[in-house]
């Protein structure tokens, strides 16, 4: 790949010369640029930036404005690999600075009329080196967000699979949870009636010690029930919202109250189906489950308040009558006191009186869902990144395209400039006679002269040994027009020539005088 790469840079600076295309350079001068650009292909992946250099030097060996058929493409070709495989724009920016000093430098020495060359050199770079790097790093850019954007949709593959995952395990802890809550009802129902049946004096003994052995099972059949849901329940998820069988709290009451616990139920205003409703079931039933367990033939009043825009339900029983289970490590209140709590709700249950009391203040709008936060690891998605490296590549193509716009400008006002301000009138120039004083001579010639006279269009050689200057004979732009040759010695004119235009045999104002001393 590299010896390609060198063949197809190496060629242009190899056959420029033999097809006129470049001024003759010497074969040592031509095996050298060979040598860089092998040296140049050969560390460019390790080393871009030193690869762009070494492909510089013989170009600006050559011209000091860069702009050489030779090596043009080369220059642009390490400078597009400088852009794509450069981690950091500061090294190259700083190699494209050392580059415009070293060709700056080289102009002034050597040019008699440096600007021209210099503003080529300038657009030489921008367009030849500038350009490419930036297109180089525009792709490196592009392919990195490509990459970035490809590992954020696996990033999001995975985790939609583990929301999925975790949405079956929420489902079906609420599914436990909801067969805790039902048959933990029912089994502490069917304990209250067995230890009413223990109580009755006109059972058998017999049957008074199957009622109790009946309570003592249905009692540890609900703690072994409460164990089970412990292990399905994942502790980190929150409260899974529970809809519990379509009774009332009041059928709820009512139907404990026929299974043989002592309940009272106290109501003001109107139950209203909706969520509220629900809670305040979920609640009442968390509540008497736990007084048939821990707290059996107590007296509980269950007190309900709808108003206010809210719902408070106050669930109380006595001390127990006889020895329940010990206290379980259940979550079912707390489970209900968070999802309350982020429903903006309340509940509190703690002894009171000698025996426990939970009070719940659940509000109307209890359904209305509660948006979770996002998690502090979440990774934003790549937009924000996509969009700021488009505004900064379009800013680095925007100032680039400005410098050069500035470039083009100065460059055409700087030919400007030199055009019409190096012109000698036809009239002047006739009256010039040779012999004359060049004191006398230079009040008459324009501030500049031309910096790339038509010599190959003169009709003769200058005098040897003099001092030619050349002028030309018309202030307009983009058109050939024909020249004028004064050459000096000893502080005389000693020729005056015209140099016609292009496709002409004879200039204007060459007088009768015109010619050599």
């Amino acid at each position: 790949m590299d010896a390609l790469l060198w063949l197809a840079l190496a060629t242009p600076a190899a056959t420029a010369d033999a097809i006129g295309l470049n001024e003759p350079r010497t074969a040592w001068q031509q095996l050298g640029g060979l040598a860089a650009l092998a040296a140049a292909a050969a560390i460019w992946r390790r080393r871009p930036t030193l690869a762009f250099l070494l492909a510089a030097a013989p170009g600006e060996a050559t011209a000091p404005s860069l702009f050489t058929v030779s090596y043009g493409m080369a220059l642009a070709a390490f400078a597009f690999l400088l852009g794509r495989h450069g981690p950091r724009a500061r090294p190259a920016l700083l190699a494209f600075a050392a580059v415009a000093a070293a060709g700056t430098a080289k102009v002034v020495v050597r040019d008699v009329d440096p600007v021209v060359e210099w503003l080529v050199l300038m657009a030489t770079l921008l367009f030849g080196a500038v350009f490419p790097w930036l297109a180089g790093r525009y792709l490196r850019q592009s392919r990195a967000l490509t990459a970035s954007a490809l590992a954020r949709a696996d990033q999001l593959e995975r985790e939609q699979r583990i929301v999925a995952d975790r949405a079956r395990l929420r489902e079906r802890a609420r599914i436990a949870q909801d067969m805790h809550d039902s048959l933990g009802h029912e089994l502490s129902l069917i304990a209250v009636r067995a230890g009413a049946l223990q109580l009755a004096a006109d059972l058998p003994e017999h049957h008074r010690a199957a009622a109790r052995d009946l309570r003592v099972a249905a009692a540890d059949a609900t703690d072994r029930l409460r164990e089970i849901i412990g292990v399905l329940r994942d502790e980190g998820d929150e409260p899974a919202p529970l809809a519990p069988p379509g009774e009332t709290v009041a059928q709820l009451v009512a139907r404990a109250g026929e299974s043989g616990l002592r309940v009272r139920y106290v109501a003001e205003g109107a139950e209203e189906p909706g969520p509220a409703e629900r809670l305040a079931y979920r609640v009442v039933q968390e509540a008497l489950t736990n007084a048939a367990k821990y707290a059996p033939g107590a007296p509980v009043t269950v007190a309900a308040t709808r108003a206010d825009a809210r719902t408070t339900i106050t669930v109380t029983n006595g001390p127990p009558r006889e020895p329940g289970s010990p206290p379980g490590g259940g979550s079912g209140l707390a489970d209900l006191h968070t999802r309350l709590a982020a429903l903006g709700g309340d509940l509190d249950a703690g002894a009171h009186a000698g025996g426990f009391r939970v009070r719940a203040v659940i509000p109307a709008d209890a359904g209305v869902a509660v948006a979770a936060p996002a998690p502090a690891d979440t990774v934003p998605l790549p937009s924000g990144t996509l969009a700021h490296a488009r505004r900064r590549t379009v800013l680095a193509f925007g100032a680039a395209a400005a410098t050069g716009a500035v470039l083009i400008a100065g460059t055409f006002g700087w030919y400007a400039y030199t055009k019409t301000h190096s012109v000698l009138r036809p009239a002047d120039f006739a009256a010039l006679r040779v012999g004359a004083a060049q004191a006398d001579v230079a009040a008459v010639l324009p501030e500049r002269g031309v910096s790339d006279p038509p010599v190959d269009r003169a009709p003769g050689p200058p005098p040897p040994g003099a001092d030619c200057r050349y002028y030309r004979s018309s202030g307009q732009l983009f058109t050939s027009s024909a020249h004028f040759r004064l050459c000096f010695e000893n502080g005389k004119l000693v020729d005056k020539t015209v140099i016609p235009k292009p496709g002409a045999s004879g200039g204007p104002g060459t007088g009768g005088d015109g010619g050599r001393r």
